[in-house]
């Protein structure tokens, strides 16, 4: 008699286990919480500046247990083992919580941060057990629109437990997960004035919006449900007290585990209205709390409170964030349209056209709680980049370049493939689209997006050739730099108050770590493997991409030396640090108060990369 999982499901699990273990071991080695040490027979290599050098044995000693593979060392100091050889005394390893248990002494965890760690990686490795039952081909994918294809993306290339979701049930992780492609409802409620705040952008309003997002016939029943609610309290005047609410939709799963029962006391009183569940359906993105109208096209995608902790954050909703998205995408918008150089890169910017938020009665009150409990009920209405696209147009995240489909073919391959043009052609297109409106919101207005590989999203012509992008997330992720940019004084509006202000040295970042190191260092491998462009030539091209962009714009020369992309070395940004950063690191009471946190240094491909040749 056997036991177990069945033959498949067991091969799934195993297979996501070595996948996820093979990055375990490459991510941790390269924030250096673990040091793998070559063997002693082998000779001494030292890594290419650029590119990844010849493969050679590596051990990682746990006290009696000994992990051996081979790996390849690459630019910035990447790990790439390989999975075929990763054994565990002598025998194939690929189980990431046995290998987390075995070298806990090394790296050093409590109890609490250990465990804690080994849960979001087994979350993490159910996830991707589920993405590969499903899998397609590379063919299939590339026909795939944007938001199907976001079912099989595979999360944060950087961060080891990336789908760890912590407050998820397996029954919600069968339901409101990207990988699981099941559409469902939102519920809306309405919160009076006293609790609420409603922003939107230039032109809409509350009745605007309301008209954009329901049909008629549920504003029609939405009213008379929330007049039933107040006429026992307010009598002849319930419609007027009506008037004073802020309508907003809620995450079924946020409505069943916070809403309902830790805002008992305003639903008792009225100061929150269950409205009911309205009927369009939507699709989680990849981020899990953004979803997406498949009923109603131009409805836009909604950005929701959801009180699950994911990668480095609970998934709330500040008050900061939902307030600040609107008068900040409206100044973005302004410069795209306003600013010519921006205009002729076709660059969209994705607005928040409204935002709402609710504040909890109690927990208000206690500022130096955990910010969590700040979040708990609010959300952003964004356009959805179908909007702006042409019939022949179709758009899809620079995140699934990174994809490889079920067939060992790479989505990128297949793109280049239909585009008919030779692959490093394509890539200086993609480089072409991507990094000038980047640079230039950067360096003329101090802008520092945060665009991995979710947040910009290649517009690609009828042929597949990367045109434009379109960039999103402004509430929370829009950084200025310090000192003074009069270009940005004279257009925000006063929207510039209402975001963060860092050194330029640290918001070179933006560029360095959130699309070189934290996507292209991965991406050149696929354009060598799978694309034939050697990882040299690649960065060539993106070096190249960043000189034409600065000898067109010789005026900016100080600025770029404030912001420097070019400098020999920058710090390393660790996001499995902080995530797994333990000792109350999560139950913070300020989310973003400090900088990303950062470990040592990496040179700079860009700097190390040979001239580019040309591509015609």
């Amino acid at each position: 008699m056997t036991t177990g999982l069945p033959t498949a499901a067991a091969g799934r699990w195993r297979a996501a286990g070595l996948a996820l273990l093979t990055r375990l071991i490459a991510e941790l080695a390269y924030e250096e919480l673990l040091v793998p040490r070559a063997e002693p027979a082998s000779p001494p290599r030292t890594p290419p500046p650029v590119g990844r050098g010849a493969p050679a044995p590596y051990r990682i000693e746990c006290g009696p247990v000994t992990y051996t593979f081979t790996a390849r060392r690459g630019t910035f100091g990447t790990w790439w083992p390989d999975p075929a050889t990763l054994r565990r005394d002598g025998e194939p390893a690929w189980d990431p919580a046995r290998f987390l248990l075995d070298t806990r002494q090394g790296l050093g965890w409590s109890g609490d941060v250990l465990t804690d760690v080994v849960r979001e990686v087994t979350a993490t490795q159910r996830a991707d057990a589920e993405i590969l039952r499903t899998a397609l081909p590379a063919r299939a994918l590339a026909d795939l629109s944007h938001l199907e294809l976001e079912g099989h993306q595979t999360g944060h290339p950087c961060m080891i437990a990336n789908k760890g979701r912590l407050g998820f049930d397996a029954a919600d992780a069968a339901r409101y997960v990207p990988e699981s492609r099941r559409p469902f409802r939102l519920r809306w409620v309405a919160a009076h004035a006293e609790l609420a705040r409603l922003v939107t952008g230039p032109g809409l309003g509350a009745t605007g919006l309301r008209e954009a997002e329901l049909s008629a016939a549920t504003r029609a029943e939405f009213g008379a449900v929330l007049r039933a609610a107040l006429e026992p309290t307010a009598g002849a005047d319930a419609a007027a007290l009506a008037e004073r609410y802020v309508w907003l939709p809620v995450h079924p799963w946020q409505w069943e585990n916070v809403v309902a029962p830790m805002f008992a006391g305003p639903l008792a009183t009225g100061q929150l209205v269950d409205l009911g569940e309205a009927p369009d359906r939507y699709l989680p993105l990849q981020s899990v709390r953004t979803v997406a109208n498949i009923d109603t096209p131009g409805r836009r995608d909604v950005k929701l409170a959801l009180m699950i902790r994911n990668t480095l954050v609970w998934r709330g909703m500040s008050a900061a964030d939902a307030t600040a998205g609107p008068a900040v995408s409206a100044w973005l918008v302004s410069l795209a349209h306003g600013d010519p150089v921006l205009r002729a890169t076709g660059v969209v910017v994705l607005p928040e056209i409204a935002g709402a938020t609710v504040a909890h009665p109690a927990f208000d009150a206690v500022p130096d709680a955990p910010y969590r409990l700040h979040e708990l009920l609010g959300v952003l209405w964004r356009e959805p980049v179908a909007s702006f696209l042409a019939p022949d147009e179709r758009a899809r995240t620079m995140a699934c370049l990174l994809t490889v489909g079920a067939d060992g073919e790479s989505l990128a391959a297949e793109l280049v493939r239909r585009s008919g043009l030779e692959p490093a052609r394509w890539l200086a297109a993609l480089l072409d689209a991507l990094l000038p409106p980047l640079l230039h919101y950067l360096y003329v207005y101090g802008v520092a997006f945060t665009p991995h590989g979710e947040n910009v999203i290649c517009v690609f012509d009828a042929g597949g050739i990367p045109r434009r992008i379109a960039v999103k997330d402004f509430g929370a992720d829009i950084d200025l730099v310090e000192g003074e940019f009069p270009e940005r004084a004279a257009t925000d509006g006063g929207a510039g108050a209402l975001c963060r202000h860092w050194p330029g040295r640290m918001l070179a970042h933006s560029v360095l770590s959130a699309v070189f190191a934290g996507h292209f260092r991965y991406f050149s491998v696929i354009a060598a493997d799978h694309l034939g462009v050697p990882e040299e030539e690649f960065w060539s091209l993106v070096r190249g991409a960043v000189e034409d962009y600065q000898e067109a714009h010789p005026e900016y020369a100080e600025r770029f030396a404030v912001v420097d992309l070019l400098a020999p070395s920058f710090e390393r940004v660790c996001l499995n640090r902080e995530q797994f950063a333990g000792a109350g690191f999560h139950d913070r009471s300020g989310r973003d108060a400090q900088f990303d946190v950062l470990h040592g240094t990496v040179a700079n491909p860009l700097v190390l990369a040979p001239p580019r040749r040309s591509h015609g």
